[in-house]
């Protein structure tokens, strides 16, 4: 059994009137140097990967014009995820997870090259797109539970869930500026430029990840090869309610809701009649309002399946507002509170999950999230495109809001479960 070792580093906590301590300061898991390098590269990383994002939807939608296409591709990076992500968590459970997002940070630079000479060349085909975004996902079926997973082992658990939500508010500060930086780019030189930026972003990760202190490090408990261990852990799962219910969330909001990528393009171009410079605005609006709420959802002490369930209800209302808005301008005004909700959410989710699945179990836990919210796509992204092309722009992102308004009144309607004490 691996033994944790003592971190050098305590945060200082502030003495309360009514006896014992004051939560930890909003940003305090980032006075962790081992979490910041990592926070750091992420961001950077995370720029580069939103800027390919809206460059293989607008590439797309340049050789097909279709929605239900875009679907298609935004599908495509995800159906690995969906079909090996639990493989891909107990991978994760087994290894060292420093080693193991080196591998993939490398995987990733490679497939983001590949994109950039493609794209250069003008040789980029619809078959070519899709096969590329089936190896982007399989990479993507190991690196997502092990950069969750990561997290725990930089810091302890009185700062665990503040660094989920701190990674959050970190990766929805790039997404303000990939969007909005790849709509310029787009505008003014193409979709290229996008995918060359994204193969140099990976550096930053993999130079974190090899400036890390191990000695500083908090390891868990690894397994070892046994028979039944991804049957095991969808068990664990479905007996552990703190975990069952903001699953189910997470799935149907997975599927339905977090669709953004095709049904943004869709509104924008549709029913706007904007160019790459609108959706990039849209996308950039949202994740503005999602840094906003990360500065919220950083100082919040208690988490429960209900206070979840509330957050679901109010991001999905705030999406069909989105929908129904008249104009562009009061759409995008929209957006940067459907950005603040989902920022509420989707901590929220992973930080219950980090918080009350068992170590070893975490990686393939966090997989099984990764199918929900990530593999989910394989279903919604064609799904939504589909809706989009047939009842028209609108309601593609209409049916992402009512699907995450009902999930969250069912579960409301559920027997309560005991809220997670942060600290």
């Amino acid at each position: 059994m691996t033994v944790r070792r003592r971190v050098p580093f305590r945060a200082k906590r502030h003495a309360s009137p009514h006896g014992g301590t004051a939560h930890l300061s909003g940003f305090a898991s980032l006075r962790i140097r081992n979490y910041r390098l990592f926070a750091i590269g992420q961001t950077i990383s995370v720029v580069g990967n939103w800027m390919q994002n809206i460059a293989v939807g607008w590439l797309t939608l340049q050789l097909t014009h279709s929605g239900t296409v875009l679907g298609i591709v935004t599908g495509a990076r995800y159906l690995p995820v969906l079909l090996l992500g639990v493989w891909g968590g107990l991978v994760v459970d087994r290894h060292d997870t420093r080693t193991l997002l080196t591998v993939t940070q490398i995987c990733f630079a490679a497939q983001a090259a590949v994109l950039t000479l493609l794209s250069w060349a003008h040789l980029t085909t619809l078959p070519l797109l899709v096969l590329l975004m089936l190896t982007i996902g399989f990479t993507n079926a190991f690196d997502n539970p092990a950069r969750q997973s990561l997290i725990s082992e930089l810091v302890d658990r009185e700062h665990l869930a503040n660094a989920v939500a701190v990674n959050s508010t970190c990766i929805n500060t790039a997404k303000l500026l990939g969007p909005g930086l790849a709509g310029l780019v787009i505008a003014a030189l193409g979709v290229t430029p996008c995918f060359a930026l994204d193969t140099v972003s990976f550096l930053a990760v993999i130079a974190s990840l090899h400036m890390l202190r191990t000695a500083e490090m908090l390891p868990a408990q690894r397994e070892v090869r046994a028979q039944g261990q991804i049957r095991a852990a969808v068990a664990y799962v479905c007996r552990t309610p703190e975990l069952l219910y903001p699953m189910v969330m997470v799935y149907v909001t997975g599927v339905f809701t977090w669709e953004f990528p095709v049904s943004l393009p869709l509104l924008t171009t549709s029913a706007f009649h904007a160019g790459p410079s609108g959706y990039g605005a849209a996308m950039a609006v949202m994740s503005a309002g999602a840094v906003l709420g990360g500065f919220v959802a950083v100082r919040r002490r208690r988490l429960g399946t209900r206070s979840l369930a509330v957050s679901a209800v109010i991001w999905g209302t705030l999406i069909c507002a989105a929908a129904l808005a008249p104009t562009l301008a009061v759409t995008l005004a929209a957006l940067l509170c459907v950005g603040s909700a989902s920022i509420t959410f989707n901590s929220s989710a992973k930080t219950l999950m980090q918080l009350t699945a068992a170590p070893q179990m975490r990686g393939r836990v966090l997989s099984i999230w990764s199918i929900g919210w990530l593999g989910g796509t394989v279903v919604g992204a064609p799904a939504v495109g589909a809706i989009g092309a047939t009842w028209g722009a609108r309601s593609a992102l209409l049916v992402g809001g009512l699907a995450a308004s009902g999930i969250g009144v069912v579960v409301l309607a559920m027997p309560r479960v005991r809220p997670v004490n942060r600290r």
